[in-house]
């Protein structure tokens, strides 16, 4: 899946000479976290999130004033952006215009990593120099939520199941030796030992993830750790 496979088409959008008040109403009525900021020509200049309007002064959330050290502490650039953070009154004061954006075949696992990598919560889809749609991390939780996951529509034997899992472990240090996988009437037992919890959990979910596996039991044990007399 790419992009324009979920991306958000209906985009609300803000001009930079908008007032805050405007885009925080917009944002509210929407039920939106973040609104690109677009000039005249449709080109996308910037974003407003709810970030930016955390600290305002109309609310009583500015941040309180410094010391005289700690304002000698901070360079007069940041000392001037927290400010406009909390008392400009136009869009384009405040926006973030350093805009991240993807086109229309990007793949899902990049905007994934993308997301999580710059702690963004959506990014614009540009195509031609043209804002086309948006895609947020709720579009990417919504596409997990409407695949469908395969069915088996025979029974697999034992040995097949255990040889499914067997080849789903292959490749991870923390996988399980074949002889300490069993496979019963269609359920995977585990046997032997694992260095964390997050191992454990690791191997549980490859086998669940086999097509045909009915059940996973879990004999898994931790190292026994003998200290001397």
């Amino acid at each position: 899946m790419q992009a324009s496979d979920i991306m958000t088409t209906n985009v609300i959008t803000v001009r930079p000479n908008a007032s805050v008040f405007e885009a925080a109403t917009l944002l509210t009525d929407h039920h939106i976290s973040g609104i690109p900021v677009v000039a005249d020509d449709g080109a996308v200049i910037g974003i407003l999130s709810e970030s930016d309007l955390l600290h305002r002064v109309e609310t009583g959330t500015g941040k309180p004033q410094r010391s005289w050290f700690g304002e000698f502490l901070h360079s007069t650039r940041k000392l001037a952006s927290e400010y406009l953070k909390e008392n400009a009154v136009k869009v384009g004061d405040i926006m973030t215009s350093n805009v991240v954006s993807i086109s229309p075949s990007a793949q899902l696992s990049e905007i994934a990593d993308l997301l999580e990598r710059l702690h963004i919560k959506r990014v614009p889809v540009i195509d031609q120099g043209k804002l086309v749609g948006i895609v947020s991390r709720a579009n990417l939780i919504r596409a997990l939520a409407s695949t469908v996951q395969p069915t088996e529509s025979g029974l697999a034997s034992d040995e097949a199941i255990q040889r499914d899992v067997l080849h789903a472990l292959d490749g991870h240090r923390w996988a399980m030796s074949a002889e300490n996988v069993i496979v019963k009437e269609g359920v995977v037992h585990f046997w032997g030992t694992v260095n964390s919890e997050e191992e454990r959990k690791a191997i549980l979910v490859t086998a669940e993830r086999v097509a045909g596996v009915k059940g996973v039991e879990d004999h898994l044990g931790y190292p026994v750790v003998f200290t001397p007399m």
